[in-house]
C-alpha cells in the first residue's frame, strides 16, 4: 500500500491507492492540453517502437511551439489517445508525461479544490 502523498502549499493530500478503482478519471473528461517535452516525445516513441517523426505525426498536435497529446471522443467528453478504454488505464504509464506524473498537484487546483475533489477519488482535504 502506498502512503498518502502531500505537496507543500496544497490544501489536500492524495491517496495513490484510489487509482486502482478509479477508471482513469484524470485521463478523461473535458478537452485540454497534455503537453510533452522533447525528452518525453523520445521516451514515448521508443516505448511504442516508433520513430520520433512517426510518433509526432500520429499522436501529437502542434500548438504554436509546443506539442500536446491528441484526444479522442470518449463518453460524451474526451480522453487521452493513450487511455485504454477497455482496461481503463494508461497505455504509456511508465513513460507518461510530467504533467500526468504531477497530477493532482497542479497549481490550478490550489484555488480550485472542489474541482479536483470531483475529478479524483484519491483527494483528501486537509
Amino acid at each position: 500500500m502506498e502512503r498518502l502523498m502531500k505537496c507543500e502549499g496544497y490544501p489536500y493530500a492524495f491517496d495513490p491507492n484510489a487509482c486502482q478503482n478509479c477508471s482513469g478519471k484524470c485521463c478523461i473528461g473535458e478537452s485540454g492540453y497534455i503537453w510533452v517535452s522533447q525528452e518525453e516525445i523520445s521516451a514515448i516513441a521508443l516505448k511504442l517502437s516508433l520513430s520520433k517523426e512517426a510518433f509526432i505525426n500520429n499522436y501529437l498536435l502542434k500548438i504554436r511551439y509546443r506539442f500536446t497529446i491528441k484526444e479522442i471522443a470518449y463518453e460524451g467528453g474526451y480522453g487521452c489517445v493513450f487511455f485504454d478504454m477497455e482496461k481503463k488505464m494508461c497505455r504509456i504509464y511508465d513513460v507518461r508525461p510530467q504533467q500526468c506524473r504531477t497530477f493532482p498537484f497542479w497549481e490550478y487546483f490550489k484555488e480550485n479544490i472542489d474541482e479536483v475533489v470531483t475529478e479524483c477519488p484519491g483527494i483528501i482535504r486537509l
